[in-house]
């Protein structure tokens, strides 16, 4: 096989492959529209795609079948290397392809919807909806494919999983073959019907031109893990506290500043449940609660509570298999009950520590008089090895002991130490 970068090839002599390994989410939906745009624009013979996924987004999964019903250059789904599996949304993305093939020692099915787990709706009801509606969009993609619908359906209600050699003899693929360049000369001569209208593909000499992720999709791929947001958000969070009771540190919280607009931003790809959100921002207020409020530790194992809970629920939907590590979600909870109750607790402390330096710092000190003081007058006085102006609303005598009162105008207001 040869892979060449766009050259001066005649439209009919390329095919464009792409790879996707992992979970179907924003990142591989962009880049999977986007190559299919580029396919259109270039008038190729074909898209290749070749995938191995274990499912993913339910959204994410509705636009790139959307995208590629609606092409008119042909598509084709590769299950390839062998080891490799089309699951869950894996299933709705080989089923809508013009050629659905597989190599040897790979497997598709699965499509079962996932459960939502802590902060989604579990019951029956719901259960039932989600799964009669993905059963619907599985069976009306199969059927538009005219592949075996019934086989479909029971992906998704049964969690069937087929082999390559059962899922070409029940029809739910088109062929199997061992390699791309085999692929493509079996799928030569072969007629699809695409958005345009029936073409017939001609690909057993086609130059294959391999198309990357570029750097957005790439950098949107890595911010829109479940599991990358959750770390932006905390920083974000750890960095504006500590610069907010910390003052002047500037560089925590512009990092936490722009760790918190990714992370927003990656949640607009993400199924949020904001009540988890609010859970989070919750725990917060009760961290910095329990430092300036005595409540014997309960606001602080509220605020563990919260944290956690609302931890757990942030991403999390029915249908998608995506959600946070449980084991990142508990190490995250301690790094933040430490961090609230030690690292913002001396912050807080230190603002409400008495002044030590300056006229601030000499309420409440001891001095010694060294010129006589009368009542409206102006004398002196020695604080912490300093003279000071002072003034008394009486008469004091030099070598007399005196407590500062006030100050005002570089002025100290003194009185009889008693």
């Amino acid at each position: 096989m040869s892979l060449v970068v766009a050259g001066g090839l005649r439209a009919g002599e390329k095919v464009i492959l792409i790879r996707v390994d992992g979970a179907i989410g924003p990142a591989s939906a962009e880049y999977i529209v986007n190559s299919v745009d580029l396919a259109e624009k270039e008038h190729v013979e074909a898209l290749v795609i070749e995938m191995n996924t274990p499912g993913g987004l339910l959204e994410s999964t509705r636009r790139i079948v959307q995208s590629i019903l609606s092409s008119s250059v042909p598509v084709i789904v590769y299950i390839y290397p062998a080891g490799s599996r089309a699951g869950s949304a894996g299933v709705f993305i080989t089923l809508s392809a013009n050629i659905a093939a597989m190599a040897p020692g790979t497997n598709i099915g699965a499509a079962h919807p996932v459960g939502g787990g802590v902060g989604s709706d579990t019951s029956s009801v719901m259960s039932e909806k989600i799964t009669n509606d993905a059963a619907a969009f599985v069976r009306a993609i199969a059927q538009k494919r005219h592949r075996n619908a019934a086989w479909a359906e029971d992906a998704v209600r049964h969690s069937i999983s087929n082999s390559e050699s059962e899922a070409l003899k029940d029809g739910v693929i088109d062929l199997v073959s061992p390699n791309l360049d085999s692929l493509l000369r079996q799928v030569n001569g072969r007629e699809v019907e695409t958005a345009a209208g029936m073409v017939t593909l001609k690909t057993a000499d086609a130059k294959v031109e391999f198309v990357p992720m570029n750097w957005r999709e790439e950098f949107l791929g890595v911010i829109s893990d479940p599991n990358i947001t959750y770390i932006l958000m905390m920083i974000g969070i750890f960095g504006i506290m500590f610069e907010l009771f910390n003052p002047g540190s500037i560089l925590p919280g512009v990092v936490g500043a722009i760790s918190l607009i990714l992370a927003f931003y990656a949640f607009q790809t993400l199924p949020v449940n904001y009540a988890g959100l609010a859970l989070i921002l919750l725990a917060i207020v009760l961290f910095v609660a329990e430092i300036k409020i005595v409540s014997h530790g309960i606001l602080a194992i509220g605020g563990v509570i919260s944290m956690f809970l609302g931890s757990v629920m942030l991403i999390r939907s029915p249908f998608e298999l995506v959600s946070i590590s449980l084991t990142l979600i508990v190490t995250t909870v301690v790094v933040a009950t430490v961090f609230f109750l030690w690292v913002v607790g001396l912050g807080l402390r230190a603002q409400q520590r008495k002044p030590t330096t300056g006229l601030e710092g000499m309420l409440g000190e001891s001095g010694t008089v060294m010129t006589p003081i009368k009542p409206g007058s102006v004398g002196q006085v020695s604080v912490h090895g300093e003279i000071w102006k002072a003034t008394a609303d009486r008469s004091l005598k030099v070598g007399e002991e005196i407590v500062v009162e006030s100050s005002e105008n570089w002025t100290l207001k003194v009185k009889p130490k008693e």
